[in-house]
């Protein structure tokens, strides 16, 4: 295996399988994210669009969610920089 597919393999363990509404709501949260707004901002966003997937975030695992986006987001600009 090169770097490449041994990312894409460890990235896919780590995010895991994802039905194509989750994936929306990923979308979703990331684009208010790259738009500069807080974790706790983005989600509330995502949540008004897409309500059959919306989370529901206390104090308490906050920073778990804002590090699995901060995970995608980085991990989508990583995929669009590799050469198609």
């Amino acid at each position: 295996m090169n770097l490449v597919e041994d990312y894409i393999k460890r990235s896919k363990e780590l995010i895991g399988d994802r039905t194509k509404s989750e994936i929306q709501y990923d979308n979703e949260v990331i684009r208010w994210l790259q738009k500069g707004k807080s974790i706790k901002k983005a989600i509330t966003k995502a949540n008004e669009k897409c309500p059959d997937e919306a989370l529901d975030v206390s104090i308490d695992n906050l920073g778990d969610v804002a590090a699995h986006y901060e995970y995608l987001k980085n991990h989508e600009d990583i995929v669009n920089k590799m050469p198609k």
